[in-house]
């Protein structure tokens, strides 16, 4: 009965999530406002360009907050709807395929040590390497599979993955 109460008390994390969110997205609003005020009254030619800088950079901010994907991308994998299917992985995901690999600890255990020796040979690779990667042994999709996602050749993946896996070994 008492940890009803006290879980009563404090609001859900999406919740006081939305709720900054909300705030935040009011926050620039208003700022949009306060600039496009600001450049009426703009006098030189080096003021206007600034403030137009930032009503472009506030816009910005203000449409990847309203849709949660970043304004702008038309290409790759933008294009082929990756916001509906992309799934967020940590890290440790990647425990069980290194663990096969080097024989480690079990997989329900990870040291810290582990975990920064993979955050260091993953931020080695590549943005595309590094895709390939995690969607192939973090999520065990097939060669095939990948290819048809990133739009990529599956001998093209094959190459990714072979690169990638000689980049974590030189590491590791």
């Amino acid at each position: 009965m008492v940890k009803e109460r006290s879980m009563m008390s404090h609001p859900p994390i999406s919740q006081s999530y939305n709720n900054d969110l909300t705030d935040l997205q009011s926050s620039y609003r208003t700022t949009y406002r306060m600039l496009q005020k600001v450049q009426e009254t703009a006098v030189t030619r080096g003021d206007k360009e600034l403030i137009n800088g930032m009503i472009s950079d506030v816009q910005y901010a203000i449409e990847w907050m309203r849709t949660g994907i970043c304004p702008g991308n038309r290409r790759g994998i933008e294009r082929r709807a990756a916001y509906q299917r992309e799934k967020l992985m940590d890290p440790s995901q990647m425990q069980t395929y290194i663990e096969q690999q080097h024989r480690l600890t079990p997989a329900s255990v990870i040291t810290e040590h582990q975990r920064d020796q993979l955050e260091h040979a993953l931020s080695q690779l590549s943005s595309r390497e590094r895709e390939c990667y995690e969607l192939h042994y973090g999520m065990c999709y097939s060669f095939q599979e990948i290819a048809s996602l990133l739009a990529l050749k599956k001998g093209t993946v094959q190459y990714y993955l072979q690169t990638a896996q000689k980049k974590i070994n030189a590491v590791m």
